[in-house]
């Protein structure tokens, strides 16, 4: 380090030492190099933020002026005050690679029976490159990662009982990393539970592997917690008929965190939306304080924002919501339907090959007011979940809203093809096939069985594959057909054998342009608008739909047959909604 940097960081940390930014060591102190650590405060923003505990929008603000003025003391103050506040513990490995733990500057506040996330601030002079992970006695079972198994004494006694009331675990999935990138100075993230309310002591220590405690019980550091106590928060949700209803739920505090906590939602509350799905007479745990709850159910009702203020002795009444619509199309027999969801694999679950259940699916299609939701097995969880296929609908339909389970040949031999949507099927097994290997290694073939068995089949995620550079529809540019899109589509629809091409969920130019030019060759396969749920988006269900007429009463073969035959309308949102409303 040359003499000039010495003198401007020892400046610094003098300076930064004396603001107040919390306990423990500056980062200016640390001698730290800038660009690998404003690349960590950039995914710990992004993570925090997926785990609904966001920093302050004028911390980030002020870290970005900061780093585009390049210069490294700005840049240094801005991380301190933005990453110090959230810090819990600062873990120091020594150069024989001995942990010892200090506390840091983040204020210790949990909430009864709810998850809270944290930053550990990791000082490696080491240079190791295990997995980090935070221990307490008070969260037992603790996990030893000389043996990989969760060491648990052999009885537990009623005083282990009460003084186990923490959880904790590591978050290390994306955009965080498992493992220490072995640079002297990084911050992790740490999500911590309590059972109880009140203040409660735990001590925290860490560990990277066996042998790496530091001696005279350096390793840990007691910290007293204030938990604050939760309450459940009854909910009245009824649609514009007064009748009980399920809607979509956002519940945010006055500094943007969001409840219930996402770090270890378990179904029907996914972890990787904002939203929950809560129907009339349930409810959400919340601590005291001043909370914005936004409900709404889909694109056809509006979203209703209220504050919600929960007392320290929970609230006396329910809070209430009446759904309102600004449109109703199947009142004029247009029904709404997503036929690309899935109930397993991409962003889902912590087990992606199995999934979640038909229930957990269902209260989705119901709080986003689909009248048609198409559950598609796949590739990941293709042999978990086809115990829920039965050829006909789902038990928990209802009249106006009908899920189904169907099939995406996705993860199959004849993917490299373009993936396939097949809809309506009576079999979901090709003849004389025990495994996905077996299938057909291109498309034709299965187009054909599934129609011969009344089926109506097209492509999914149509752009993927067929991107072009030109902005002009149609144009002559030839598409790279490489993707997972509708490659095969233009040498299907020729044979018959494609019903429709989907959009709403990849670059309309490159939908639309494959499609407009088998149009003008005389092909009638239509146009279908899904979402492909939870993998190219996981932000909803429904939020690429199609609008089918159908005469009478709704079913899901009336609907297919509508998709096929009909003019189906599509929209991703109510703008778009708005926007087909004027062109009838």
């Amino acid at each position: 380090m040359n003499i000039e940097r010495r003198i401007v960081l020892r400046t610094l940390a003098q300076f930064a030492i004396a603001l107040p930014l919390g306990r423990g060591r500056s980062l200016a102190a640390d001698g730290v190099e800038i660009q690998p650590l404003l690349a960590q405060a950039r995914r710990l923003i992004e993570a925090m933020r997926y785990l609904g505990e966001p920093f302050a929008d004028a911390e980030v603000a002020a870290l970005t002026s900061a780093a585009d003025s390049g210069s490294e003391p700005a840049i240094l103050v801005a991380l301190d005050r933005l990453l110090s506040g959230r810090t819990l513990a600062d873990i120091r490995i020594n150069p024989e690679g001995r942990i010892s733990v200090a506390r840091g500057g983040a204020e210790a506040r949990l909430v009864e029976q709810g998850w809270r996330a944290f930053l550990v601030k990791v000082r490696n002079e080491a240079g190791v490159t295990g997995r980090l992970l935070v221990e307490s006695p008070q969260a037992r079972p603790v996990y030893r990662p000389a043996t990989g198994n969760a060491m648990a004494p052999p009885s537990v006694r009623p005083a282990d009982i009460v003084d186990r009331w923490l959880a904790l675990e590591m978050y290390d999935e994306k955009p965080m990393e498992p493992q220490l990138s072995g640079l002297e100075l990084e911050y992790r993230i740490v999500a911590l539970y309590s059972r109880d309310r009140g203040r409660r002591e735990a001590q925290l220590g860490a560990m990277v592997g066996t042998g790496s405690e530091d001696i005279g019980f350096r390793n840990r550091v007691a910290v007293m917690f204030q938990v604050d106590p939760s309450h459940d928060v009854t909910l009245r949700v009824q649609d514009e008929h007064g009748r009980p209803a399920i809607a979509s739920l956002i519940v945010e505090d006055h500094v943007g965190r969001v409840y219930p906590a996402r770090a270890k939602r378990l179904a029907p509350d996914f972890f990787f939306q904002k939203q929950v799905y809560r129907g009339d007479g349930e409810t959400v745990r919340l601590p005291a304080g001043q909370y914005t709850f936004t409900c709404g159910r889909g694109p056809e009702y509006l979203s209703e924002k209220r504050r919600v203020d929960v007392p320290v002795g929970g609230p006396a009444s329910p809070v209430e919501f009446r759904l309102t619509r600004w449109i109703d199309p199947a009142s004029r027999g247009w029904y709404s339907g997503d036929h690309h969801l899935h109930a397993a694999g991409c962003s889902h679950y912590e087990s992606p090959t199995e999934g979640v259940r038909p229930e957990d699916m269902m209260r989705h299609v119901l709080g986003e007011a689909l009248s048609v939701g198409a559950v598609l097995n796949w590739g990941p969880g293709y042999y978990h979940q086809r115990q829920y296929f039965n050829a006909k609908d789902n038990p928990l339909s209802t009249a106006s809203t009908l899920m189904r389970y169907d099939l995406e040949v996705s993860g199959f031999p004849s993917s490299h093809c373009g993936h396939l949507v097949l809809l309506r099927l009576r079999d979901q097994d090709y003849p004389d096939t025990r495994q996905i290997e077996d299938w057909p290694s291109w498309d034709l073939p299965i187009l054909t069985w599934a129609k011969s068995q009344g089926a109506i089949a097209g492509f999914a995620h149509s752009g993927w594959g067929l991107e072009v550079k030109s902005r002009e529809l149609p144009n002559y540019e030839m598409p790279p057909f490489d993707g997972i899109g509708a490659n095969e589509y233009i040498v299907d629809v020729t044979h018959d054998a494609v019903d429709f091409i989907s959009a709403m969920d990849t670059p309309y130019l490159h939908e639309l342009n494959i499609w407009y030019h088998t149009l003008n060759c005389g092909f009638r396969a239509r146009l279908s608008g899904e979402t492909d749920f939870p993998c190219i988006t996981d932000e909803r269900v429904g939020g690429g739909r199609s609008y089918v007429h159908v005469s009478g009463p709704l079913t899901y073969d009336a609907w297919c047959d509508g998709l096929r035959s009909g003019r189906p309308r599509h929209t991703n949102g109510p703008c778009a909604a708005r926007r087909t409303r004027r062109r009838r």
